[in-house]
């Protein structure tokens, strides 16, 4: 996502020199930009100069919706997951609070982050 936003300009940029520039397999990047691509984050196209590009300006990213998309939640247990079913020792859990706060804490920090957070000066 970084690369795109540094190297893209609004224009598709192949995986092989995505690749090339952050030393990554571009099988594994192929893997990651399916998901991102389902999610709505990054588009597509193929053929002669195809590639992929940001939907969005990198400001308007979160960099906790790019890990939540590719990573799954952020929750540190199953009973704080969106959707779960309540857990039937939530009020007895003597630990409960403490990871609660700790996923406040974490959700806050990478939702209060933009992707244009991360530019080099």
């Amino acid at each position: 996502m970084l690369d795109l936003a540094e190297h893209g300009n609004g224009r598709y940029i192949p995986l092989k020199d995505i690749a090339e520039r952050q030393g990554i397999s571009k099988k594994y990047l192929e893997i990651i930009v399916k998901d991102m691509v389902s999610g709505g984050l990054i588009t597509g196209t193929g053929g002669r100069g195809g590639g992929y590009r940001l939907c969005r300006d990198p400001a308007e990213y979160t960099i906790g919706e790019i890990l939540e998309q590719v990573e799954g939640t952020l929750a540190p247990v199953a009973c704080l997951e969106q959707g779960a079913a309540p857990c039937p020792r939530a009020d007895r859990c003597p630990t409960l609070p403490l990871w609660a706060e700790f996923y406040q804490l974490t959700r806050g920090f990478f939702h209060g982050k933009r992707l244009s957070d991360l530019f080099l000066p």
